[in-house]
């Protein structure tokens, strides 16, 4: 049989049949997907509004909130859950005061403490320098050789009596009117009272200088100097720390220097007596922030009246402080759009959306600041589903836990 023309007229006609064919499937199928799609939304999401409209559909009382708000809070209400609300989780919203924690490390150092030197150079021929040992102000810890400076002072006292012997006797013979003692005879023995006198200053502060004693009350630390050791003027002695009340040293992060204020309390507790915790007051803190680590330094002072605590000591600083009160959400009435956090509130069973300003968190609650009013009422539960104008339903909580 002969090969039909490709370029015959019935040829032709038979090609171009084939191809519209083809055509009008691939047609067929985009608009059957499309009626699927279409479907699908009008399903989930129900008739839009505008849509509702534009068609002339009236929308009833019961169907207007379905509209507006529909099944999940989309526009419509869909011949899933046209004219029924949504289902959420309704609370009052309350007020309540957030009390602001900060936790910080510091080390104690005694609130007085002194590194006694030797002032002369000499032999130790006496101490009493026991560590941990309690003195009082005054007490004698060491005293060195001190021979030349007691002949010292014997021989100052010889000459500030002579001295004053002469002037007496001047004064005498002067008011029975002997003319060989005169005015400047007698001036000139006065002035050598006065100079010896002197000497016998000096001589008594070079005898009391050979005995270091303690400078204020308090405790011991250790020595190595012992009976025959040679001091040299500078010498370290011996330390006292003075421990009834103990300075914690600690550093506050630049977002909590507005904590900071004297006489403000702090909690302290150390690893030493685990469970027991220490009161202290803030005393001083630095005027500016340390450049590196955006921090101040502060002083708060420990009572240690007990002696437990030493110096050197590791200590977890607690400062607290309740702001004033303000509106608190659970975190599950949060949500969030392009123009930050908010959340709804039910009125008439109606819901509109209301912006909040996040302050605070702790667990899953959060404080915050708004303008919705103390006492109404905020979706607690189910507010990812909704939108603007949306009705909304109460749920049985109590039916929900199957009570």
């Amino acid at each position: 049989m002969a090969a039909r023309n490709p370029n015959h007229p019935q040829a032709q006609r038979a090609q171009a049949r084939s191809g519209a064919r083809i055509v009008l499937k691939k047609l067929i199928t985009v608009l059957l997907s499309l009626a699927v799609l279409v479907g699908a939304y009008l399903v989930a999401f129900g008739v839009p509004l505008q849509v509702a409209q534009y068609w002339g559909i009236a929308l009833t009382e019961e169907a207007t909130p379905a509209a507006r708000g529909g099944p999940g809070g989309f526009p419509g209400g869909g011949p899933r859950g046209q004219g029924r609300a949504t289902t959420v989780v309704l609370a009052p919203l309350e007020e309540l005061a957030y009390t602001l924690v900060l936790r910080t490390i510091g080390s104690g150092v005694s609130l007085r403490r002194a590194d006694v030197v030797a002032t002369e150079a000499g032999e130790v021929v006496e101490t009493a320098l026991h560590a941990n040992q309690l003195v009082e102000k005054g007490d004698v810890l060491l005293r060195l050789d001190d021979r030349t400076e007691q002949f010292a002072l014997e021989i100052a006292l010889a000459n500030r009596d002579q001295a004053l012997a002469t002037v007496t006797r001047y004064k005498g013979l002067n008011q029975n009117g002997n003319a060989v003692v005169t005015e400047v005879a007698l001036s000139e023995a006065e002035v050598a009272l006065r100079l010896a006198q002197a000497n016998v200053g000096l001589a008594e502060v070079a005898l009391e200088n050979r005995t270091i004693v303690a400078p204020f009350s308090g405790r011991l630390g250790l020595s190595d100097v012992s009976v025959g050791d040679r001091l040299s003027i500078g010498d370290a002695i011996v330390t006292v720390d003075d421990s009834t009340s103990l300075l914690a040293t600690f550093e506050v992060p630049e977002r909590s220097i507005g904590l900071l204020a004297e006489g403000k309390p702090v909690l302290v507790t150390t690893p030493t007596f685990a469970g027991r915790v220490f009161e202290g007051t803030i005393t001083a803190f630095d005027s500016r922030l340390d450049s590196l680590t955006r921090s101040a330094t502060v002083q708060a002072e420990i009572d240690n009246s007990e002696g437990l605590l030493l110096a050197g000591m590791t200590f977890a600083i607690r400062m607290t402080e309740e702001t004033d009160p303000l509106p608190m959400v659970p975190s599950t009435a949060i949500t969030w759009d392009r123009a930050g956090a908010g959340i709804w509130i039910a009125e008439n069973g109606i819901t509109r959306r209301v912006p909040v300003t996040i302050r605070y968190r702790n667990g899953d609650q959060v404080w915050v600041e708004t303008d919705a009013p103390i006492g109404a009422q905020i979706v607690t539960e189910g507010a990812s589903k909704l939108r603007d104008g949306a009705q909304v339903a109460a749920a049985d909580v109590r039916k929900g836990l199957g009570t």
